[in-house]
């Protein structure tokens, strides 16, 4: 019974299942046939979608394939007609080519005729000509070549008596252009540069409060007054004016230096000869920066630019430097000037000529300590400290009467155009500044010498000698050689007084 029971109960599952397969097959295969119907459905919509716009696609191809074909005969037709247009004008020129052909054609044969003719006719000229020179040389007794030979030197005569004649005329036409464009020039460039006239002297004066300064600055037995001569290298003369000192040198640097120096003196009130030492050092700084800005001051007022610090100190120093009786540095001013003026006139450069007109005379701040001439030094100076050569050349030809640029010309007219100021120059003061020069130049030719100062307007040099080196004797000895080298190499008025200063000192310091 219960086998049974277990057989019944496993049938009933086995049952179960195949009929749970079964209905699950069914359905299954229900669905299946659903979505391929759908799926049928779908595609068959698709393809009539593709079919409906295809046929659009080829209307559209066929209206475009038209407008294509439409477009294309128009082009092709345009072009038709151009071409026949063109096949129009080539016919139009072949026919006239064919005409001109056939003009040019009879235009030969007329031409060939006519230098048929033209020969013929050269042929009965050359006969003529060969009889007629048959009757000239019969007549006149001369061969052709002999004749053609007395033509050409008659006229050869003809010419160049005509060349003489016009080249004369030529010449005296530039020549009178020239003059009065030189005269128009030169007084453009004077009326354009008016400065004034600047005349040097050789004394300076010095107000005193009283006698008692006047003592005070002699000192001692004189030792004061020898101190500050000694040490500026001037004349001091104290008793000439009231209330007065004049101080006589010169050598304007130096009287210049004693004139500070005695200002300062008087108006401190100390004086003794450590004193006088220090003012004069101060003095001669206070000269240096003055010449300095001078030197400055003098090329901002001709306009030169990019000049060397060193080459301006040497400029500020002609500031004391007086020729023939005109101030070197106005002078040197007035050249640049009036170059810069006349080289705009000529077309040459006016840099170059204002910058060398400037420079022109920068070798006389050195005349005392170089040998050579001052157009010379003052080359060798510019070209030293960065001139370019245009400019060291018309510095050095300033004065030479042969010169290789317009410019160096320039400088010089500018040059001589200064120098003729009314006024401008003295000869008398310039040989006098000569002579002073030469006569420190002769005692300073000796060994052992320190300094040399003409002073009494040359009538005396004083010679500082170092003691170290020249004895008590040997300074009487140089004193006396010194008196033959004067009057060997030196002419001058009245007399001249040589005075040798050996001086010792000794110092000591108490720490």
């Amino acid at each position: 019974m219960d086998s049974v029971m277990i057989l019944s109960v496993v049938l009933g599952a086995l049952l179960s299942v195949v009929f749970g397969l079964s209905l699950g097959f069914l359905l299954s295969r229900l669905m299946t046939r659903k979505s391929y119907q759908a799926a049928k459905e779908a595609s068959e919509q698709h393809i009539r979608r593709s079919e409906a716009r295809s046929k659009e696609i080829l209307v559209e191809a066929k209206e475009q394939a038209l407008q294509t074909r439409s477009q294309s005969d128009r082009q092709i037709n345009k072009q038709r007609v151009e071409l026949q247009r063109m096949e129009s004008r080539l016919e139009a020129r072949q026919e006239s080519f064919e005409v001109r052909t056939l003009d040019l054609d009879e235009t030969q044969k007329q031409l060939e005729e006519r230098l048929k003719e033209l020969r013929d006719e050269q042929s009965r000229v050359k006969l003529i000509k060969t009889k007629a020179e048959q009757q000239l040389e019969s007549v006149s007794g001369l061969t052709s070549n002999e004749a053609k030979e007395l033509l050409l030197e008659e006229a050869e005569a003809d010419i160049a008596f005509e060349v003489s004649r016009r080249y004369r005329d030529a010449e005296l036409t530039a020549q009178n252009e020239v003059d009065e464009k030189a005269r128009i020039i030169l007084a453009e460039s004077l009326q354009r540069y008016a400065s004034e006239v600047v005349q040097e002297t050789t004394i300076s004066s010095v107000s005193i409060p009283n006698d008692d300064m006047k003592g005070r600055l002699i000192g001692r037995e004189g030792r004061n007054i020898r101190a500050i001569e000694s040490s500026t290298g001037a004349d001091l003369i104290i008793d000439d004016g009231p209330e007065t000192v004049s101080i006589s040198c010169f050598d304007p640097i130096r009287r210049e230096v004693a004139r500070l120096t005695l200002e300062r003196l008087i108006k401190d009130g100390r004086i003794h000869p450590a004193k006088i030492e220090e003012t004069v050092e101060r003095a001669r700084d206070d000269i240096e920066d003055m010449v300095k800005k001078s030197g400055q001051k003098a090329m901002f007022e001709v306009n030169v630019k990019g000049l060397h610090p060193e080459l301006v100190k040497l400029m500020g120093r002609l500031k004391f430097r007086f020729s023939y009786g005109e101030n070197v540095l106005q002078h040197s001013v007035e050249v640049g000037s009036i170059a810069a003026m006349l080289a705009s006139q000529i077309g040459a450069n006016t840099q170059t000529a204002r910058t060398a007109g400037f420079l022109h005379d920068i070798g006389k701040a050195l005349t005392h300590e170089v040998e050579g001439s001052h157009a010379v030094i003052g080359a060798d100076i510019a070209k030293r400290y960065g001139m370019k050569e245009p400019v060291v050349t018309s510095i050095k030809e300033h004065h030479d009467t042969q010169m290789t640029s317009p410019e160096a010309f320039v400088v010089a007219a500018a040059d001589a155009i200064s120098a003729a100021r009314p006024g401008a120059r003295h000869d008398t003061l310039e040989a006098y500044m000569q002579r002073l020069e030469d006569l420190e130049n002769v005692a300073k030719e000796f060994e052992g010498i320190e300094k040399v100062f003409a002073i009494q307007a040359g009538r005396e040099v004083r010679i500082l000698v170092n003691p170290q080196t020249i004895n008590d004797v040997e300074a009487a000895n140089l004193a006396r050689d010194i008196v033959n080298r004067i009057e060997e190499k030196l002419a001058y008025p009245g007399q001249i007084k040589v005075v040798v200063i050996r001086e010792s000192r000794i110092e000591q310091i108490a720490s």
